[in-house]
């Protein structure tokens, strides 16, 4: 994992500038409805969840960082010379490596075990994203996540159709979520300490946490990865819920009918992709995560 030093580049103050408004603009406009149905206290099942599920705000994931081994000239007399994690050198600010190693190695070693060991793996596809129907199974509909959005199939036929699938979770942040009734229907059973040794790229949610795991590592990871992997997560998300058993036409997302053939055979072309995509992400990320300890030691 160590190589040697991060190489140093310097970017002029209109070249990070300009790199820097052009993360800003595309942050707003990726948030733009969000921040508009915030202010006026309106909700979103499918949107909401890159915000409240993860805790980055559009303000955070908008201020842009050039990650580890990027000196910004002309900037040690701005705000940003005070921010965490960086420092001045002469009249330049960079990021401190060493600083934030020493505050965060712990998470950086976890973050790369974790992308490491998911990366390896061949994708595991077919599961139909039926963990959103184990979150409603045996329960009333007014009792459900989203309550405000009916049932597609209403309770009787979402459990119907939970009971004629085999249901395999192997992530545990969506498997803590699923009903009381429906967790002894997982074929498996993930926990967070198995977390390292059981996720695996064909999962949906995994594919999202590439973004939690990038916005967690920032200022290390430069902000256009961060960008991408929000975009990814966006993508994903809309898969994960039109194959829900919530009814999200009104809101312009088409069902995919995972209890049809067809829906199935849509489901597994989307999902193959993703688990494509989202690998790519996990050995950018990996490859910051390298470069960045090369010659440091991470306190794990």
């Amino acid at each position: 994992m160590y190589r040697g030093p991060v190489t140093l580049s310097a970017l002029s103050r209109p070249e990070w500038e300009a790199r820097a408004a052009t993360h800003e603009a595309r942050v707003d406009a990726a948030t733009a409805a969000h921040r508009e149905r915030r202010a006026d206290g309106r909700t979103h099942p499918v949107e909401d969840f890159l915000f409240r599920y993860y805790p980055n705000s559009p303000a955070r994931l908008r201020r842009w960082h050039p990650g580890a081994g990027v000196a910004l000239e002309d900037a040690a007399d701005l705000p940003r010379a005070t921010w965490t994690h960086y420092r001045t050198a002469g009249d330049a600010v960079v990021l401190d490596v060493e600083t934030f190693l020493a505050a965060r190695g712990a998470a950086v070693s976890f973050v790369h075990d974790l992308l490491s060991a998911t990366a390896s793996r061949p994708a595991q596809l077919g599961c139909f994203g039926l963990h959103e129907w184990a979150m409603v199974y045996g329960i009333p509909a007014d009792d459900v996540r989203h309550s405000g959005w009916p049932l597609r199939l209403g309770s009787a036929g979402t459990d119907a159709v939970v009971e004629r699938h085999g249901i395999r979770c192997s992530h545990f942040d969506a498997y803590r979520f699923f009903t009381d009734s429906a967790r002894p229907r997982n074929t498996v059973r993930p926990t967070r300490d198995s977390q390292v040794a059981m996720e695996q790229p064909g999962c949906l949610h995994a594919g999202m946490d590439v973004y939690k795991w990038a916005f967690k590592l920032t200022p290390l990871v430069p902000s256009d990865l961060v960008a991408d992997a929000f975009d990814l997560a966006r993508e994903i998300r809309v898969l994960d819920m039109e194959a829900s058993p919530y009814d999200l036409r009104e809101l312009g997302y088409e069902p995919v009918p995972i209890e049809t053939p067809e829906g199935k055979a849509a489901y597994l072309e989307r999902q193959r992709g993703f688990a494509q995509r989202s690998n790519a992400l996990r050995h950018r990320l990996l490859d910051v995560l390298d470069n960045a300890t090369a010659g440091h030691p991470v306190r794990g």
